[in-house]
């Protein structure tokens, strides 16, 4: 190992924005988290959404909270109200050329 060209290793305090501490050994003076095993939901078991600028309430305005079998019927109603208006197009454009022949 050369010296004089790695950085100091040395015991420093992590901060996280819930507020919890602990510390650890870092090449960096000081560390703040956004967050930390004390208030991530994977470890804590609640769901804590980290709305940032609104996306998560402009996602459920848009898509709203539904479920697998809504979006299915949603998408078959969609479906068959796109049918019937290409047959009503195919309707009305047939029958003014049979009437002006008659």
């Amino acid at each position: 190992m050369k010296e004089g060209i790695h950085p100091k290793y040395q015991v420093v305090e992590v901060r996280c924005a819930c507020g919890n501490t602990f510390k650890t050994r870092s090449t960096k003076p000081e560390l703040h988290l956004e967050i930390c095993s004390a208030c991530h939901p994977f470890f804590t078991g609640r769901q804590k959404l980290i709305d940032t600028e609104g996306r998560v309430e402009r996602f459920t305005k848009k898509f709203g909270a539904q479920t697998s079998e809504q979006r299915k019927t949603a998408a078959k109603a969609v479906k068959a109200t796109k049918a019937a208006a290409t047959k009503k197009k195919t309707a009305t454009a047939k029958s003014p050329k049979a009437s002006a022949s008659a």
